[in-house]
């Protein structure tokens, strides 16, 4: 099993976001960190700071050299995914390939109301999604994109340069929707992204995802399956370890420990400690 950290950059600042990303660069138990896609606190003060996530996403892509990157997740509603598109291709190459690409169809009404974005009924987001889907993954990988869909039209666009991961930085799609969500992840996806839960339900989610996998033939062991793991104020190290290790039992590969506000770095080396003595993480000596 693989971990990582999630540092959300709400109700904190830049300084004490940019040590945790810095020192766990040098922890190697953490494999990769990710940000989210909003631009008002969520699940809390509302009224709070918040920082814009590709933003800071790109200046921890040039504070790091190891640690693989993205967000959890980018509502696909924000920005038009020509966009985003040239956005994640330079910050691939930006961080010489370390990008993942975090999206999903987009949910915060209080957000898209406040800024005129529109979002749409649950059906105009996910077949808004879909298309998006395509449009990305075409502009990242191939030379020049025509699509005429019903929410996006492009005419021989390109996208230059791309980065260096191919045929595109892997697509990591979070939610847990059985008839939309899953399925969509089972044709775009590289990761998909549990939001959290118990073991019983990932499993479902696991299972529902397979079958998705299985009507396309593709096989399911091709997406990584992470869930986020809550790291609690009072350090609850060894509930994060037993929340792995239930998950893993059912299939997880990938453990994102959500770290709350305020951020403090000294709370890794303890968390990467607990990782290490519970036996779920080994060192990974095939990577450079």
């Amino acid at each position: 099993m693989r971990f990582a950290f999630k540092t959300s950059p709400q109700h904190t600042t830049w300084a004490q976001m940019l040590a945790v990303w810095r020192a766990a660069d040098d922890i190697e138990v953490f494999e990769s960190g990710w940000t989210f896609d909003h631009f008002y606190p969520i699940f809390t003060d509302s009224d709070g700071p918040c920082l814009e996530g590709w933003t800071t996403l790109t200046a921890l892509a040039q504070a790091t050299t190891r640690l693989r990157l993205g967000t959890l997740v980018t509502g696909i509603h924000y920005r038009h995914p020509a966009v985003l598109a040239n956005m994640a291709a330079a910050l691939d190459v930006i961080s010489n390939g370390r990008l993942e690409l975090g999206i999903g169809a987009g949910w915060n009404e209080q957000e898209s109301d406040a800024y005129g974005i529109e979002l749409g009924t649950i059906k105009d987001r996910f077949d808004r999604f879909e298309e998006a889907c395509q449009v990305l993954t075409s502009l990242l990988s191939q030379e020049e994109t025509n699509f005429d869909g019903k929410y996006y039209q492009l005419n021989a666009a390109r996208n230059e340069p791309k980065g260096p991961q191919r045929p595109h930085p892997p697509i990591c799609i979070g939610g847990s929707g059985e008839k939309r969500t899953l399925r969509i992840t089972a044709r775009y996806a590289q990761h998909w992204n549990f939001v959290g839960g118990p073991p019983e339900v990932f499993a479902h989610k696991r299972d529902v995802l397979a079958a998705h996998c299985a009507d396309i033939g593709r096989d399911p062991k091709e997406i990584t399956l992470s869930a986020h793991l809550r790291l609690e104020p009072e350090r609850n190290y060894g509930q994060i370890v037993e929340s792995a290790a239930a998950l893993a039992a059912e299939g997880l590969d990938l453990g994102i420990v959500y770290i709350a506000p305020p951020h403090d770095p000294a709370i890794l080396e303890p968390l990467a400690e607990a990782i290490r003595d519970s036996g779920l993480w080994r060192p990974d000596r095939s990577r450079p």
